[in-house]
């Protein structure tokens, strides 16, 4: 009866450790109180590519250089999407569009970090009225450039900034390179335990590496990348899973930012810029689980 017994128990010890492995560690859902699925995403790869649309609340830019210090308030300015079209599907062009580009690990079943690019533009709108404070000289910057009738000390004052003061954009672009940490709760799954529908959540901090088209007073250019300051961002959307690996990502994202060293004129050392945006995006993007 006793080799029984034992005989019965290193059964049930190896029917257990089979089991384990079989059901590997899953994450549980919010909207779950059981765990239904029979795969885990452990120690898995993702990546996905998409195009977004964003917008951007007012901020002040803060404009210093030889002979000036000012301030626009409230400067309001939006995105310039490329319309839709051939560009989209041309492997040679597939950068100009504003685009998302991720990388990532499941360091758990429901927990992941990546690396991402967003790849964003931002545009002032001009021309436009805005309150100013600060001075500008009747030359500003070295060598000098004029002002004309622009040269003053104001205190709050309105003006209109036209295309002959300033152009200032941020679309080639207005990059947010970050690193992010993600949590996925299962909303559906099928009837073979596999993921259908999983909500995603999460933060990035990183830095802004922007390639601003900057004019003042006339005087400036297309400048090349900088890292022109930092930010955080948080974000929450949805994944649908329609073929084994395959799913698709709609998501929404807030986050603000710090750039303390854009270029102007582009004469480096001399001219620069200021500002800190509040942007809020939507991507929507074609990704791979592998």
């Amino acid at each position: 009866m006793r080799k029984i017994f034992l005989t019965i128990g290193a059964l049930a010890l190896s029917v257990s450790s089979l089991l384990a492995q079989e059901n590997p560690e899953i994450g549980k859902s919010i909207f779950k109180p059981k765990n239904l699925r029979t795969e885990s995403n452990k120690g898995k790869f993702f990546f996905f590519w998409g195009y977004n649309f964003s917008s951007y609340a007012k901020s002040d830019i803060h404009f210093t250089g030889p002979n000036y210090d000012f301030i626009l308030h409230d400067v309001k300015a939006g995105d310039r999407p490329t319309k839709f079209g051939s560009t989209y599907f041309d492997p040679s062009r597939l950068t100009i569009p504003q685009f998302n580009l991720h990388f990532g690990y499941y360091i758990k079943d429901n927990y992941s970090i990546s690396l991402g690019w967003d790849h964003m533009k931002y545009v002032v709108d001009i021309p436009q009225q805005v309150k100013i404070t600060g001075y500008i000289g009747d030359e500003i910057s070295t060598p000098g450039i004029p002002t004309g009738n622009r040269a003053g000390q104001y205190n709050g004052e309105k003006i209109t900034v036209d295309s002959a003061m300033l152009t200032f954009e941020h679309t080639d672009g207005y990059n947010f390179a970050s690193v992010g940490l993600e949590r996925y709760d299962d909303i559906i799954n099928n009837r073979k335990g596999q993921q259908v529908l999983t909500m995603e959540s999460g933060v990035d901090v990183g830095l802004l590496i922007p390639r601003s088209d900057v004019h003042l007073f006339g005087e400036g250019g297309n400048h090349f990348w900088n890292i022109a300051g930092y930010g955080a961002s948080a974000k929450v959307g949805l994944h649908y899973r329609f073929y084994k690996g395959l799913y698709l990502q709609g998501n929404f994202k807030t986050g603000w930012t710090d750039l303390y060293n854009i270029r102007t004129t582009g004469r480096r050392g001399v001219d620069k810029a200021t500002q800190q945006i509040w942007f809020f995006e939507n991507y929507w993007a074609l990704g791979f689980r592998f």
